[in-house]
């Protein structure tokens, strides 16, 4: 017996409206990001992404991914391991923690930076008399990129170890390796997917966020836009072939990022 019991008729009606879905949602904006960008010619596409500005902002974007990636890695498997492996009080608690940044606005989160590091903020005073500047510097957007992605590797991470269980690890200590030991040999080999699954999400967010970003930066050409803030700017100034030019480099990284996750999850199911 088929376990396709629909008619066909409705399974070419529902193939032919996720088909159209994907079409006018996914493939025909691209389409238009891309035709606008080269709407004036490759010459001036390349132009366009070489110029200063534009080289600053790709530049900032990059330093940015490269600080927060590696921490967010960091903290999420520690927090991942120790929400999966341990029972503790206030472990809802910080699972909650985790899920904040998921659940408030990015305007919010970098509003939150603006009330604790600027001129008038709560540390404000502080840091102005040592000439120490947070907010509307690369620090703050920085720091802002670190709190709205932290939650991406370590969502990744915890069902991972979870459905993973404590035997294997409980196995190595008992043969006598050390805590340590044990981590690096046993435990992260078997979250390896998981990990790079993580990484590949939490750097396409990190190079994409305009939220609380925007809301620290300052907007200052050359040292405080990142891509996204810099294709806002070109937009508003009616530039509109630059910043489709701007925002392809964002669609290709969006391709990328969508090919290299469909081949982790590719590879993570052969191994399996």
């Amino acid at each position: 017996m088929s376990v396709r019991t629909e008619p066909r008729s409705i399974r070419i009606l529902i193939i032919t409206v996720a088909v159209a879905f994907f079409a006018l949602f996914l493939v025909l904006p691209l389409v238009c990001v891309f035709q606008n960008a080269f709407s004036k010619g490759l010459t001036f596409y390349v132009k366009t992404l070489q110029h200063p500005d534009a080289l600053a902002a790709m530049r900032m974007t990059v330093i940015t991914a490269l600080v927060a990636v590696p921490l967010n890695l960091v903290f999420g498997v520690a927090a991942s391991w120790l929400i999966a492996k341990f029972d503790f009080k206030g472990k809802d608690i910080l699972l909650s923690l985790i899920d904040l940044p998921l659940s408030v606005s990015p305007v919010i989160s970098g509003l939150v930076f603006i009330l604790l590091f600027g001129a008038q903020g709560l540390l404000g005073e502080w840091l102005g008399d040592r000439n120490i500047q947070i907010v509307f510097a690369p620090p703050g957007i920085i720091l802002a990129t670190i709190f709205v992605t932290f939650p991406m590797v370590a969502r990744e991470l915890i069902p991972v170890m979870k459905a993973q269980g404590n035997e294997e690890e409980e196995a190595a200590l008992t043969l006598g390796a050390s805590g340590w030991r044990t981590f690096w040999l046993v435990t992260i080999p078997n979250i390896r997917w998981g990990i790079l699954y993580g990484i590949i999400l939490c750097n396409a967010r990190a190079m994409g966020e305009f939220g609380a970003v925007s809301v620290v930066s300052g907007h200052i050409r050359g040292l405080t836009n990142t891509l996204p803030l810099h294709v806002e700017i070109l937009y508003n100034e009616y530039q509109f072939a630059a910043a489709f030019a701007a925002a392809s480099v964002l669609a290709l990284l969006a391709i990328v990022t969508l090919v290299a996750k469909t081949a982790v999850e590719g590879m993570m199911r052969r191994e399996h």
